[in-house]
């Protein structure tokens, strides 16, 4: 039986993880938790999913890695500098891991990894991702993984830079860069979690599409994490990808 907290377990994402944890033959919720001042509650937990917020999460890894419980990651934010920071917190805390994921949903992660593969053969990428409008961060978490695996994908073949004649925008316009990649952001209410990845080159386009109808479609996902996690063989895992066996 495998014990586990929940950090954020008041949110959408956190309300579904306690629902799904206690449902689960082979886990055991041991505190749902839902302010930082509550982190107490999860210690003698082999496992804590945070789904929080980007300005607490760090706070909560930290915390985590001092005693000494694996960490399962939805919260969105991770850009290169906040894993450098959790590496070294890691490596001054021997003993547990993070997997940190920019989506849980298997078809999402299958999504960038087809786009990965597609990319190569299309002069040009861009990316669209639409969520529900309380979302806090933009582009999402799935959306800059997505863009940076297409970029370091057209990289590996020596592709040229995507043409794009602009020179002249209102700011924001052509969306945020991603390693050269453009992400295109919609907040929209009736929305969950929607991306779109667009391919075209001379008379053919392409387009893969990954739609989440509801939370507990990610529920399979971080259930995977949370059996996993603890025997992934790097202290910090990025994506569901070697779980799945596509790293």
């Amino acid at each position: 039986m495998i014990k586990v907290g929940v950090f954020g377990a008041r949110g959408r994402m956190g309300s579904e993880v306690v629902k799904a944890v206690e449902q689960s033959a082979d886990t055991e919720l041991v505190a749902a938790v839902d302010d930082a001042a509550e982190r107490e509650r999860v210690r003698g937990a082999d496992v804590v999913v945070d789904f929080t917020h980007p300005d607490e999460v760090m706070g909560n890894l930290r915390w985590l890695a001092e005693n000494g419980v694996h960490a399962v990651v939805g919260t969105s934010g991770f850009d290169e500098a906040r894993l450098t920071e959790l590496r070294e917190v890691l490596a001054a805390n021997p003993g547990p891991n993070a997997l940190i994921a920019p989506n849980f949903g298997i078809a999402a992660v299958l999504m960038m990894n087809f786009a990965a593969k597609a990319a190569p053969y299309f002069e040009s990428t861009e990316i669209v991702e639409l969520h529900h409008p309380n979302k806090a961060d933009a582009p999402s978490g799935t959306a800059y993984r997505t863009a940076e695996l297409v970029a370091r994908a057209r990289e590996g073949t020596g592709a040229e830079p995507m043409p794009d004649a602009t020179t002249s925008e209102i700011p924001g316009a052509r969306g945020a860069d991603v390693e050269g990649v453009r992400v295109h952001a919609l907040r929209m209410t009736g929305m969950i979690a929607h991306q779109e990845v667009v391919f075209g080159t001379h008379g053919e386009t392409l387009r893969i599409r990954h739609d989440s109808m509801n939370r507990e479609s990610f529920m399979p996902g971080v259930l995977l994490g949370v059996r996993r996690v603890g025997e992934l063989p790097d202290r910090i895992t990025v994506g569901l990808e070697p779980l799945l066996g596509l790293a």
